[in-house]
């Protein structure tokens, strides 16, 4: 983007890189042509031309409270104040004239300059802030460590200028994002034992479990911090601030730098399409008014989720939002966002009942297009500060260009999640019977995507997991899991439900377009929901947890579920299944229940049937010959071992079709994976 108006010849040729990959978005021509002007308009408001868009999010060094030469410097935004005070243990938590702050330049900032002895590493502090008829004790917004206080309950921020400030031991490491294969965690629920986890073990042994399962990037959930632990982090309180129940800063960083030592990368969660509606803990009525940081009147609050809907109009709040993203990227050097609830905020009625059916929904009244412009200088200003950085799009509704470059007519994200396929996986196993599954209608789910826009698929995410909802494996198993999992139990649920586990996954990571995703635990069928401590439980942590040992025991399936998800995710890295290559469908059969399609070298053959086996079953293939290097009928895998190790297989040409075919035995709910050796 320049820093002059651009020319109408600049903008054609931006629009026309999207509309080249669409033929449906040729109506909306004049519509794209808006919404890139409208971005480019944005950067040069924020700009004026004068700085880049990195330098621009910069407030986190500038607001809050930071320690500058030989004193502690506080600023604040808070325009519809009339007198703002710090409080804390020196002032005895009153106001005191001493620590009044002072308006200043710009409008609307606040500023105290105070000694160094007015703070000490992990004092707490707050503000009290008076407006017009009224006063309010707030977390400043900027504060980058707030701290709950376990018996009253009362959040705090908290002064972290450790005497040793933290030393990154890999400070130069960089995100290869190609390829991802991503593992969703949650520190907090990562540990066996009824508690919440830290940051600390979670790097002592979880990280262990993921460099050896060989995912190669960790998505963290729950790291903004939130005042309700059971909103999965999702109602966010402070922006900067790490999530104190899990431990220190420095512990989060400790994890991100032994990630990064295994060359993981680790990408954030990040939540700014909504915010927490406290008001001492977060931002609403921060300043007194309802309208600081958020849209006034309805439109200002969630009606589904009891939160607040920021204003991504307004220049102050692009400005602590970009800073957000700046932020955690200097600070914690993470290597990049899933950037939540993109739905939410791309439509006025929050996507909520729609499904999205027609092009129109993507270009009507009811499109946000000042949150698409935020969406779009986000991802801008993330990839100034950090290139290599990952961008991820959390959308359902399909808005076209998200995942697309912004020189291009999009809108900048890296990837864009293939949401659809885990809502699918749900219908098959939850409504209808396995010899009704329609193969040809499961491929066109699992590769129905926007081919210009990497996406990321996943068979089931955190999401399948929650309380009131099931995870797949035991939709299709049931209570049996908890009497049948042994190995030398033949249970007919469980056999079913552990064969199909393996080929769902195995399927929706061989067809995904450029990368897969996992939540902790399902990759060997965790047995039960995610329920966090609440009053309505007793505020229990027993379903808020993951039973490793069940992966660790060699008796039990669970280990053996462990084992063929540590196999499938090698094979994809070997081989490179993602990325550049498409799946090519070679056969699919509705009533056989089989399909089979082709990779790279690869072929990949699925018979979903419940009881049928075929012996010799054909389909056509590139010639050459063929050895098979993954089962999920495998002994290892607690499959029933019907298929012969490393079997060699070569194509046979049919005079009658002129095809070249390979013929092999596919045994009932079994796939394999055969490697082309020679041409």
């Amino acid at each position: 983007m320049t820093d002059s108006k651009p020319s109408t010849e600049d903008i054609d040729r931006s629009a026309g890189g999207l509309l080249a990959t669409d033929s449906l978005l040729e109506p909306f021509e004049a519509d794209i042509k808006r919404r890139i002007a409208k971005v480019i308009a944005a950067e040069n408001r924020l700009t004026g031309g004068r700085m880049s868009l990195a330098d621009f999010a910069s407030g986190h060094e500038f607001f809050g409270l930071h320690f500058d030469r030989f004193e502690w410097v506080f600023r604040e935004w808070a325009p519809n104040a009339d007198a703002v005070y710090l409080l804390c243990d020196r002032t005895g938590w009153r106001e005191m004239s001493k620590y009044r702050l002072e308006r200043a330049v710009p409008e609307g900032v606040w500023e105290i300059r105070l000694p160094p002895e007015a703070f000490n590493h992990l004092d707490l502090y707050r503000l009290r802030i008076h407006w017009p008829n009224g006063h309010g004790d707030r977390i400043p917004a900027y504060a980058r460590r707030v701290v709950q206080d376990p018996d009253t309950l009362i959040f705090n921020a908290q002064v972290w200028r450790p005497e040793t400030p933290y030393r990154w031991r890999y400070p130069d490491f960089r995100c290869k994002k190609d390829s991802l294969l991503i593992y969703e965690a949650h520190v907090g629920m990562a540990q066996e034992t009824e508690r919440i986890g830290s940051y600390t073990d979670f790097t002592k042994k979880i990280l262990p479990r993921i460099i050896a399962a060989g995912y190669n990037a960790i998505q963290l959930m729950a790291i903004q911090e939130h005042p309700y632990y059971a909103s999965f982090g999702y109602h966010v309180s402070n922006f900067f601030a790490a999530s104190s129940r899990f431990g220190t800063p420095d512990d989060l960083k400790t994890l991100i730098d032994e990630a990064h030592a295994a060359s993981l990368c680790v990408i954030i969660d990040l939540i700014h399409s909504h915010a927490v509606s406290n008001e001492v803990e977060g931002l609403s009525r921060f300043d007194g008014t309802s309208y600081q940081y958020f849209h006034n009147g309805p439109r200002g609050r969630h009606p589904a989720w009891d939160s607040r809907c920021f204003d991504y109009g307004r220049i102050q709040v692009l400005h602590f939002l970009l800073s957000n993203c700046r932020f955690w990227l200097d600070e914690y050097h993470v290597d990049g966002f899933r950037f939540d609830g993109i739905t939410s905020m791309l439509y006025m009625d929050h996507g909520l009942n729609r499904n999205f059916v027609s092009y129109t929904d993507y270009f009507s009244d009811n499109v946000d297009e000042d949150a698409l412009a935020y969406l779009a200088l986000a991802n801008k200003t993330i990839h100034e500060v950090r290139p290599d950085a990952v961008t991820i799009a959390e959308d359902i509704s399909g808005m076209p260009g998200l995942a697309f470059p912004l020189a291009s007519g999009g809108f900048g994200f890296d990837y864009r999640f293939a949401m659809g396929i885990a809502d699918y996986w749900i219908k098959l196993t939850k409504d209808t019977p396995d010899e009704a599954w329609p193969l040809r209608h499961l491929w066109f789910e699992l590769t129905n995507r926007r081919h210009a826009e990497k996406t990321i698929s996943y068979a089931e995410s955190h999401d399948q997991a929650l309380v009131g909802d099931q995870t797949l494996i035991f939709r299709m198993i049931g209570e049996a899991m908890f009497d049948h999992m042994s190995l030398n139990d033949d249970d007919a649920r469980v056999a079913r439900g552990v064969a199909l586990h393996k080929m769902i996954r195995l399927v929706t990571l061989a067809a995904a377009g450029h990368g897969y995703l996992n939540f902790m635990g399902n990759e060997f069928g965790h047995p039960e929901w995610i329920d966090f401590p609440r009053e309505e439980n007793g505020w229990s942590c027993k379903y808020a947890r993951r039973q490793w040992s069940l992966a660790d025991n060699a008796r039990l399936k669970y280990h053996h579920l462990a084992r063929f998800d540590r196999d499938m995710i090698a094979l994809a890295r070997e081989h490179a299944v993602l990325g550049a290559s498409t799946p090519e469908l070679l056969h699919d059969h509705d009533d056989d229940k089989v399909i089979a399609f082709s990779r790279k070298n690869l072929i990949f053959a699925f018979n979903f049937h419940p009881n049928r086996s075929y012996t010799d079953y054909g389909f056509p293939a590139p010639p050459g010959k063929y050895r098979m290097i993954l089962n999920t009928d495998a002994a290892v895998y607690a499959g029933h071992k019907r298929l012969k190790k490393n079997q060699v297989h070569f194509t046979l040409h049919d005079d009658y079709t002129g095809q070249n075919m390979l013929k092999i035995y596919l045994p009932s709910r079994a796939a394999v994976v055969l490697m082309r050796e020679t041409p």
